[in-house]
């Protein structure tokens, strides 16, 4: 039984599990299969606090990840396919069961890509 369950492991995932883990909630993020979010596809993050030079996507992601897995989040590297929240604890399905008292959803966007040259 997690005290939270984050679905999503971009940014917003991410640094809701970083403040979970903090305030001393057993946290479980379902990572997914294509982990990271948008900032995966970004070479320069140039707006995020703290690096002057900017950094990397991925680098930033890995980094996050790893502060979060220093503090005590757990990962389900996996996509959640199906959810119940039609009563309490929280389903969460992947290829096991897991159960929460809250959930949070932070699943972002997902790129579309028009197949053109120079895209």
């Amino acid at each position: 039984m997690y005290d939270v369950i984050i679905i999503g492991s971009g940014p917003a995932g991410l640094t809701a599990s970083i403040y979970a883990v903090r305030a001393s909630l057993k946290t479980l993020v379902v990572a997914g299969y294509n982990q990271g979010g948008q900032l995966m596809l970004t070479m320069l993050v140039e707006n995020y606090p703290g690096f002057p030079n900017g950094i990397e996507g991925p680098v930033l992601m890995q980094n996050m990840r790893k502060q979060a897995e220093n503090l005590g989040v757990e990962f389900v590297d996996k996509d959640a396919v199906e959810i119940d929240v039609s009563k309490r604890p929280f389903l969460v399905k992947t290829d096991k069961v897991f159960e929460s008292k809250s959930l949070i959803i932070a699943t972002g966007a997902d790129t579309k890509w028009l197949e053109v040259a120079g895209e």
